[in-house]
């Protein structure tokens, strides 16, 4: 067993633990070498998606548009969030490698947190260039000017940030008396806030409270920008016209799909799936943080013509 040259620490007294051990994937221990192989290649495809994203944007001056300017950043709040996890899940699952300090669990847990809100807060920031794209398509240079939008990726970021920073603070000051043994692959807050021997309620309030308000107000903003958008589209004379202005917001839609699906779900086992067995909730956390990632840059590069085309002469030497 992993922790018999460690026994002091995962079963000591100490308030502030100096190490914290991951368990990977409870029950499915044996398996680990081999649940390491989609998951190295989702983070594979993951990488290389949303690196070739990035290099055919900036190569390309007619993707040098506020969408595909807000796709950059997406890509690189893709490209953040798995090199934030996926190192640490591999060794686990190759090397045996769970020990993590109590200082690296924290600053590892701050990083996740703070790019998953950050990727939701962006595909707030597509939906209102969308809106602006299609509802008010005359005054769409004007309103995302490149300064707008670099001012939108710094209140994204903020706003992704800010509600984060409290976390390693509250965690801090808990003391940690029981195991020191965390049921998943990675640092998450709640999964960390279970080994303290204290009261966590203002702890799991202040998650809770952060969440409804970081995607409850992400999806109604979300929502309501698409009713406006369908609204505008049905307005238009012709069934033509409606699809191709409808078809500007495929690859959006897909994203919106993919990451809010697996958010609701992964959120409500968590928290009301109590038959649900453990190996089962981490397995979805885990398919949450590596398939969006994954997704993203495929579903972009699939139905966005121009992204599509330059991605072709990258690799074919040939336009089309």
């Amino acid at each position: 067993m992993f922790l018999q040259g460690n026994q002091s620490a995962p079963n000591g007294t100490g308030s502030d633990p100096a190490m914290f051990f991951l368990t990977g994937i409870p029950r499915l221990e044996a398996l680990h070498l081999w649940i390491s192989i989609p998951f190295c290649s989702m983070f594979i495809v993951s990488f290389l998606g949303n690196c070739t994203l990035l290099y055919a944007i900036k190569t390309e001056p007619s993707l040098h548009k506020p969408m595909f300017y807000f796709l950059s950043m997406l890509a690189i709040t893709d490209l953040i969030l798995s090199a934030t996890t996926m190192p640490k899940i591999l060794s686990i699952f190759w090397f045996n490698s769970r020990e993590i300090s109590f200082n690296a669990c924290l600053v590892h847990m701050f990083f996740l947190h703070s790019f998953s809100t950050l990727e939701s807060t962006l595909l707030l920031a597509m939906a209102f260039d969308r809106y602006v794209a299609i509802c008010k398509p005359l005054k769409y240079v004007t309103i995302l000017t490149n300064s707008v939008i670099g001012k939108i990726g710094l209140a994204a970021l903020a706003r992704a940030v800010l509600p984060v920073i409290p976390l390693p603070f509250l965690l801090r000051r808990l003391p940690y008396c029981r195991s020191h043994v965390i049921s998943h692959c990675y640092c998450e807050h709640m999964a960390v806030v279970k080994l303290a021997c204290a009261d966590t309620r203002f702890n799991n309030i202040y998650r809770i409270i952060e969440t409804i308000f970081i995607v409850g107000l992400d999806l109604m903003f979300i929502s309501l920008s698409y009713v406006k958008i369908l609204r505008a589209v049905l307005s238009l004379a012709s069934k033509e016209e409606q699809l191709k202005a409808f078809s500007t917001c495929g690859s959006h839609l897909c994203a919106i799909f993919v990451v809010y699906t697996l958010v609701v779900l992964s959120s409500t086992i968590h928290r009301f799936g109590c038959q649900v067995t453990p190996h089962v909730h981490i397995l979805l956390a885990n398919f949450h943080l590596l398939f969006p990632p994954m997704m993203n840059p495929i579903v972009y590069g699939v139905k966005t013509k121009q992204i599509h085309d330059q991605v072709l002469l990258l690799f074919l030497g040939k336009s089309f």
